[in-house]
């Protein structure tokens, strides 16, 4: 799939274990590879990368991940918030998308995008509770049976705009799991006057895909 794609950077989700993402780099062709093991968030990149960093701000779980490329002007943060859909973790995502913001504060202003699984649900999108394992329908009812889903808004009100809802209003989207999607949890987002720079973003849903992970990945074109 990566290979069919061919793009410049990809940001993995749950790679923790270097060995494996050392693998797919050189089965990819990719110039450079990082990964941290017992760290979510890894990275391969086509081109070397001038900067790389793995930040992990007190309230979250999984470390988030800084890339420059080398010779463009993004910067790309990718992002791992805690699953489970429930009350209690919604105000958890919220508390990690707030510890992120306000350590990436002094970037807020350049040209930059927060990408990767953040596992809630956005304003207007859907979650069929009954498509949900017994355990994890067990916790929506604990909640009250509704989890108020806040963690996008959040994000949306710090100026960030949805790539993917803002080229696609229509259409559904979903990315997860891949034998049966019927949530998206996987975004691009960018502040809203760097909108202009996204020529496209899209569900990658063929064969590959869906063999390579339980999530479809979200495929991104930022112009420089």
């Amino acid at each position: 799939m990566i290979r069919a794609v061919d793009p410049d950077l990809v940001i993995l989700q749950e790679a923790t274990r270097p060995d494996v993402v050392e693998r797919v780099a050189e089965a990819t062709g990719m110039a450079q590879w990082g990964s941290q093991r017992a760290t979510s968030l890894g990275f391969l990149s086509k081109r070397t990368v001038a900067h790389v960093a793995w930040h992990r701000p007190r309230i979250s779980r999984h470390a988030f991940l800084e890339i420059v490329p080398d010779g463009v002007p993004w910067r790309i943060f990718g992002v791992h918030l805690s699953a489970v859909h429930a009350a209690w973790t919604e105000q958890r995502r919220v508390f990690e998308l707030r510890a992120l913001l306000n350590a990436i504060s002094q970037h807020q202003h350049g040209a930059h995008a927060l990408v990767g699984d953040f596992n809630t649900v956005a304003p207007g999108d859907m979650l069929d509770i009954r498509k949900l394992p017994a355990r994890l329908r067990a916790l929506v009812w604990l909640s009250g049976g509704r989890v108020r889903w806040r963690t996008i808004q959040t994000i949306l009100d710090a100026g960030y705009r949805d790539a993917f809802r803002h080229l696609h209003p229509d259409l559904v989207g979903n990315t997860f799991p891949t034998w049966d999607p019927h949530v998206r949890l996987d975004y691009l987002f960018l502040p809203e006057r760097w909108l202009h720079s996204v020529a496209a973003c899209s569900v990658v849903t063929d064969n590959a895909a869906r063999d390579g992970s339980d999530h479809f990945p979200l495929v991104a074109e930022l112009k420089t």
